[in-house]
């Protein structure tokens, strides 16, 4: 299995809506994506509880799975994705992202 993590840093108010409103509208967006992406197993995202500005301290985390690095690609270039990516960029300052195989083989019953 692919897990595509990604990790942003909000911006404080945007599109009229505080950091942690935009928070909530990403999580419901990102969570839908599976029902949507035939190609994406699955989408969790979390919202930062811990309150504090230090440089290291993202707002959410985005942590999908895909069965190959092609399924990968044909969710990031879906557009259902690119809908979600587009309101992403209006309210987030930071992001950050890593891909990586877990090892996990993928089977009939996944």
């Amino acid at each position: 299995m692919i897990k595509h993590v990604v990790m942003w840093k909000l911006k404080e108010v945007a599109e009229g809506k505080t950091k942690i409103e935009n928070a909530e509208v990403m999580k419901k967006l990102l969570e839908d994506l599976p029902n949507k992406i035939e190609e994406l197993v699955s989408a969790e995202v979390g919202i930062n509880i811990l309150k504090g500005t230090g440089a290291a301290i993202c707002d959410v985390v985005l942590t999908t799975e895909c069965a190959s690095e092609e399924d990968l690609k044909a969710y990031a270039a879906h557009p259902d994705h690119q809908k979600v990516v587009d309101f992403i960029k209006k309210v987030v300052k930071e992001r950050r992202v890593v891909d990586f195989d877990d090892g996990r083989q993928v089977t009939s019953d996944q």
